[in-house]
């Protein structure tokens, strides 16, 4: 399908060292469909290849027994030396060497962990079980599980005060902040928050403060690391994913990956934040990364398969790279190549770019969009549902075609999200800039059409 626009993935913050992009410095995206890591030179803006860590879909969808599925968060040791990757999918932990780009050891956890970080002391990686109720402590030398640290059901991510005292997990089921004494391993204090669904949190660049990502509601909420108490809460918008710090000018920035709206919102971090711009990007924004000279942001774009890189100072996107499909954690280190255009062990990008479709509610409510990626010989079609009447299924057509390719029955809040795979450039024949194919979204039996990739008005 042509005319749908190409787009646009996660991020962990730490220090802020003054130095301009080097050609050894690397930026990294977990990509969740094509199941590798994508890595970008930040000097150059361009992909150098990718660290194939499973087979891309649909390959995963029969019994697997090598390879990971949903590669998904990134965190690294204080040395940058060792990458780790998390796979929420085949339920692993992947440590790999980023002089090498070569996996040196793995572990595997409990039910669908989400992200993972070391330790300030690099001693330790912590890994939150989202499908679970505990952060497994894994000791990086051996790629073994040392210990449990209970907590309430699905800890979303976990993020260390660099003076090694204490560690702030978020939740993506229970609205709760937990904050653990690392020494002892013991939950110290519980901070309730506005929402259950918190993805990501970040320190601010003089650590005073976590900033905190509310998904399903569109907030941040801000929390004192010396008071341990929630200092205010910020309206940001629909599918809010990610965040980073950038210093510009002196002041401190906060960017925030609006995935809903597809855009960057920029944002003062005074007592009392300001919206400064708002920075149009590709399809779904969702990690964000800053270089350590503070003129440039790295986001990801998960339905552009790609990252986009912001230039500070201007607030414009200056960059467009394309990567793997889905990014979803991303990150920076510096100083980890053997060389400018260092190779070694990574393939070719294993994929083509996405297309994307916005859809547009024919009545007042509705929402939603979706993103074609080919697999060879079929296509694959994610769609996006929301602001739709609860617990009621809803077909969706391509062109004229008499027959669905897809349905989906929304959850209690009126969304749904899935992926449907078969031979959608068949029934999309007529693609060409004067027809264009459109999709409709449709009440199963009969039902009105709620949402098309038609203009409206």
């Amino acid at each position: 399908m042509k005319q749908l626009a190409l787009a646009a993935g996660a991020a962990l913050c730490c220090a802020y060292a003054v130095a301009a992009p080097s050609p050894l410095d690397r930026v990294y995206t977990a990509d969740q469909n094509t199941n590798t890591i994508s890595v970008f030179s930040p000097a150059s803006n361009t992909l150098l290849g990718q660290i194939k860590l499973g087979n891309a879909r649909p390959d995963v969808l029969s019994p697997l027994y090598r390879g990971e599925i949903n590669v998904h968060g990134l965190g690294f040791s204080p040395d940058h030396k060792t990458l780790i990757a998390i796979s929420n999918g085949s339920n692993s932990v992947t440590f790999i060497d980023t002089a090498t780009n070569k996996v040196k050891g793995k572990t595997y956890v409990g039910r669908s962990p989400h992200e993972g970080f070391f330790t300030a002391d690099g001693k330790e990686v912590w890994v939150v079980v989202r499908g679970e109720d505990y952060i497994s402590v894994i000791d990086p030398l051996t790629f073994k599980e040392t210990r449990r640290i209970q907590t309430d059901l699905g800890p979303g991510m976990v993020q260390f005060h660099p003076d090694g005292k204490l560690a702030f997990a978020v939740s993506s089921f229970t609205p709760m902040v937990d904050i653990i004494d690392v020494a002892s391993h013991t939950i110290v204090k519980r901070i309730s928050v506005v929402s259950p669904f918190s993805p990501f949190l970040q320190f601010t660049p003089d650590f005073s403060e976590i900033w905190m990502t509310h998904k399903d509601v569109g907030k941040v909420t801000r929390i004192s690391t010396s008071t341990l108490e929630v200092t205010g809460v910020i309206d940001t918008g629909f599918i809010t994913n990610h965040l980073a710090f950038a210093k510009v000018g002196g002041e401190v920035r906060a960017y925030v990956t609006v995935g809903g709206e597809n855009a960057v919102k920029v944002y003062s971090t005074g007592k009392e934040p300001k919206l400064l711009a708002s920075i149009a990007t590709g399809a779904l924004p969702h990690g964000a990364w800053t270089s350590d000279d503070n003129t440039r942001v790295y986001i990801g774009l998960e339905n552009g398969d790609g990252v986009q890189v912001i230039d500070t100072a201007a607030n414009k996107i200056v960059a467009t790279m394309g990567g793997g499909q889905a990014p979803q954690a991303l990150v920076y280190l510096s100083n980890v190549a053997a060389s400018a255009d260092d190779h070694a062990n990574l393939v070719p990008r294993v994929n083509q770019d996405a297309h994307n479709i916005q859809l547009k509610p024919t009545g007042a409510d509705g929402k939603g969009f979706m993103v074609v990626r080919n697999l060879g010989v079929v296509d694959a079609i994610e769609a996006f549902l929301y602001k739709l009447k609860p617990d009621t299924q809803y077909d969706i057509y391509v062109s004229s075609q008499a027959a669905p390719i897809g349905s989906f029955r929304t959850n209690t809040m009126g969304m749904a999200n899935g992926t449907m795979i078969g031979p959608v450039r068949a029934a999309a024949a007529n693609d060409n800039a004067a027809s264009p194919a459109t999709v409709s979204v449709k009440e199963a039996g009969g039902g009105a059409v709620v949402l098309t990739s038609l203009p409206q008005g």
